[in-house]
């Protein structure tokens, strides 16, 4: 099966502004959670759970999909569209109004994995759920996405499955909180058949560039094709990962890594 976790960025300080006001919090997640549901199912989802301003959802189950994994990365794509759209609908009315305005931002985690589903919980109350590490993996990406400065994080099974359908590039090797295994994470850019191919293809081969040099320690190298990633990363929305590893990247040339370092990025946070 394939599994999301959405959840929206900086909701706690959204929900701040309305602490006199928690109809219009209400009625601000239901815009949001509406349209994003939308997209789930007819992709074929199946809604598991809200959790606040966080969505939980699967593929698979009850009724088979041959194509979970295209129709769950599917359907992440459509959900920032649908956030964009709702985006300007309230920008628009904040101005209108004279208020001010703060878009709303998710971060989206995709796994796919084996898992139980099925009816969980108590004698007395019970969801139909999943449960599973694969199940738990796709909610410690999801939370890394803004660790990333990207919208949507792949689990290392969602993205072999998908990338001759999805242009992905490869984030990091990274190591979740709680889990002793690195799992290669990637990004979506967008679709292969989009009118931006060409673009996405040059990225792509930039960026196994750059993580081919930043895993052998070629400082100067990896920073270098930082700099040619960056012309191409504001159209897919990828300035601030190039930013996190350039950063990152200093940090390792100033205090290089033990022998040992296999380039693995340990998370501190879930």
């Amino acid at each position: 099966m394939t599994f999301m976790f959405s959840d929206v960025r900086g909701f706690t300080t959204i929900s701040e502004t309305y602490k006199n006001d928690p109809h219009g919090l209400t009625q601000l997640m239901n815009r949001l959670l509406t349209p994003l549901t939308n997209v789930i199912i007819e992709r074929k989802g199946t809604i598991d759970k809200y959790m606040g301003d966080a969505i939980m959802a699967f593929w698979n189950a009850p009724l088979h999909d041959p194509n979970h994994e295209v129709h769950a990365c599917e359907a992440a794509l459509e959900m920032l569209v649908a956030l964009d759209a709702l985006n300007q609908q309230r920008s628009a009315e904040a101005a209108a109004a004279s208020l001010p305005f703060t878009p709303l931002k998710v971060g989206v985690g995709l796994n796919t994995g084996s898992c139980v589903v099925g009816n969980m919980g108590s004698d007395l109350h019970f969801n139909y759920s999943v449960l599973g590490d694969a199940v738990n993996l796709a909610s410690r990406l999801e939370s890394q996405s803004k660790e990333y400065g990207v919208s949507i994080v792949l689990g290392s099974r969602t993205e072999t499955t998908v990338r001759n359908r999805f242009a992905t590039i490869e984030l990091d090797l990274l190591q979740v909180k709680g889990k002793t295994e690195p799992e290669p994470v990637h990004t979506i850019l967008g679709r292969l058949d989009s009118p931006a191919r060409t673009r996405m293809e040059r990225l792509m081969t930039l960026n196994e560039a750059m993580v081919a040099a930043y895993r052998s320690r070629d400082w100067g190298s990896c920073l270098e094709t930082i700099l040619q990633c960056k012309e191409l990363s504001r159209e897919f929305g990828l300035d601030d990962f190039y930013s996190i590893y350039t950063q990152r990247v200093r940090r390792l040339s100033e205090t290089p890594p033990e022998p040992s370092w296999n380039g693995v990025w340990i998370a501190e946070r879930k």
